[in-house]
């Protein structure tokens, strides 16, 4: 393992818990200051590399912009192509360890992507439930997020929020809008909801979250980034028709 990589043992019986009532749990300071250090410095100019000289393996979305004024990312798929750092962390101990205890030991990566939610103009993401992008065929809803903040997420600078318990009433019904990035939301996009909080977080921290509960995040008010990254994690061979690297356990190397 990395020396870079945390040490923080896997969910205390609390923890894992409070993920099965709320459907996520934080875990403070998972990604070592050394390692949060080197994904900070891989991502500070990534909305000029990625508007001028894009790369191959990674799918952007690019927030609306006014004429003239510089391109700003979105979401950028495939974060791990791009980021040595992101790719470490994704592969690291401190954070399987923790899949392994929501999942099982028969890991594979089911993707990962950069939110980048710039200073003052990164927009709304709607309210929503991951699985229902990502249901296909037969596949069950057994995927869990790691969500690194790479900056401080607060109220101001849009910090994502969930609906506490909602991961037990299944898959909700959502409205679908081709041709726009998280087109697949819930009915009413981002109005208030009954029961939302939010989930501030330091640099460092990593929220986990399941593929039914109910999250979303306000715009970027502030002056400050609030850039993350979100690693999907699935059970390897859940989804055997859409191949997925295997990290850990059933069909990994090494």
């Amino acid at each position: 393992m990395s020396s870079l990589l945390a040490t923080t043992p896997a969910l205390t019986s609390e923890e894992l818990a409070q993920f099965e009532r709320d459907g996520f749990v934080v875990k403070k300071g998972l990604c070592k200051p050394g390692l949060l250090a080197q994904i900070q410095g891989e991502v500070a100019d990534l909305h000029e590399r990625m508007a001028t000289n894009p790369d191959p393996q990674a799918h952007i979305s690019w927030e609306k912009s006014e004429p003239g004024k510089p391109k700003l990312i979105k979401q950028l798929m495939h974060s791990e192509k791009v980021c040595p750092g992101l790719n470490e962390f994704l592969r690291g101990d401190a954070c399987l360890d923790i899949i392994e205890a929501l999942i099982g030991p028969d890991i594979s990566l089911f993707h990962s992507k950069l939110l980048m939610k710039a200073a003052l103009d990164g927009t709304v993401t709607p309210w929503h439930q991951d699985y229902a992008y990502w249901k296909k065929g037969e596949n069950r809803p057994v995927q869990v997020n790691a969500m690194l903040a790479i900056d401080p997420a607060t109220k101001e600078n849009g910090c994502i929020q969930f609906v506490p318990g909602t991961h037990k009433q299944g898959l909700i019904k959502h409205d679908r809008q081709q041709g726009v990035s998280f087109g697949v939301f819930l009915p009413g996009y981002f109005q208030a909801r009954e029961g939302a909080v939010l989930c501030p977080m330091d640099a460092g921290d990593v929220v986990f979250f399941g593929s039914l509960v109910i999250h979303g995040s306000d715009g970027n008010k502030s002056p400050l980034h609030r850039r993350a990254n979100t690693v999907a994690y699935t059970t390897t061979g859940d989804d055997p028709a859409h191949f997925r690297e295997a990290l850990r356990g059933r069909g990994a190397n090494g």
